[in-house]
């Protein structure tokens, strides 16, 4: 499992400018497309908290890159159509996040599944790219992980302010941090840490997840029925993140 590097400088191009330059052009977007009127009036505008959640996402950015081989500088490892890819996911999920501060009723309310559905089919689109491409590298896999991540909590948040999910959704969007959180006081204790199961179940059922958050995010879902189906929905991923930390705790084989 890779380890954010907290050894080094990060460039400041790179840990600032790009985030600045991002969130106020995001925003500046943002607010023309979602007038006050649409997006319902806040204390907070949604252009504004996109902007600094996509801000916040590539300073995380930054932060992870490892020290360039010469020649080759952090600008151009995040060039290549797989990553781009992968940037514009984030910033459609920083758009989802903007809705946190909009009311349910806002005649934009289908932005957020729109934004996250295509999030959804580029998380399967920049993979595809980079293998082909054979561009597969640390840098794309770690971007990949952490923008799922984030979407994992905007999208299941704004449903569940909107009253489309339970509040208990919501331990999906937990879930990862838990784990993460576990290895690392397994780490501070100096508690081995093994391989999680070589499996493609957790990425399976993680689409399953961006599907049916989409679908919950669609205003003309059958709210009901929605909020019928998300604990069947909800178990199998739940079960597989204990799972994986059993396997890494040593208490079941990590291998399938």
């Amino acid at each position: 499992m890779a380890e954010l590097r907290r050894d080094r400088p990060v460039s400041f191009g790179l840990g600032v400018g790009l985030p600045l330059l991002a969130a106020l052009a995001l925003a500046s977007v943002l607010q023309h497309l979602l007038p006050v009127e649409s997006a319902g009036r806040s204390a907070f505008s949604p252009a504004v908290v996109a902007g600094l959640c996509w801000a916040g996402q590539l300073w995380y950015v930054g932060y992870s890159l490892d020290p360039a081989p010469v020649g080759d500088g952090p600008w151009r490892r995040l060039l290549g159509l797989a990553n781009a890819l992968t940037l514009l996911r984030g910033a459609l999920y920083a758009v989802v996040a903007g809705f946190v501060v909009v009311p349910s009723g806002t005649d934009l309310a289908w932005v957020p599944a729109l934004c996250y559905g295509v999030g959804a089919v580029l998380d399967k689109l920049d993979g595809t790219v980079a293998r082909s491409v054979g561009r597969e590298t640390d840098l794309g896999e770690h971007l990949d992980t952490a923008f799922d991540t984030f979407g994992f909590v905007a999208a299941p948040l704004v449903a569940v302010l909107w009253g489309l999910l339970p509040a208990w959704y919501l331990s999906i969007s937990a879930a990862r941090y838990v784990f993460l959180a576990g290895i690392r006081w397994r780490r501070t204790r100096g508690l081995p840490v093994f391989d999680r199961p070589d499996s493609d179940l957790g990425k399976y059922l993680a689409g399953v997840q961006m599907a049916f958050v989409t679908v919950a995010l669609v205003p003309a879902a059958p709210t009901g029925l929605v909020r019928t189906v998300a604990p069947v929905v909800l178990a199998p991923s739940l079960a597989v993140f204990g799972r994986d930390y059993l396997a890494v705790s040593g208490r079941i084989p990590g291998q399938d």
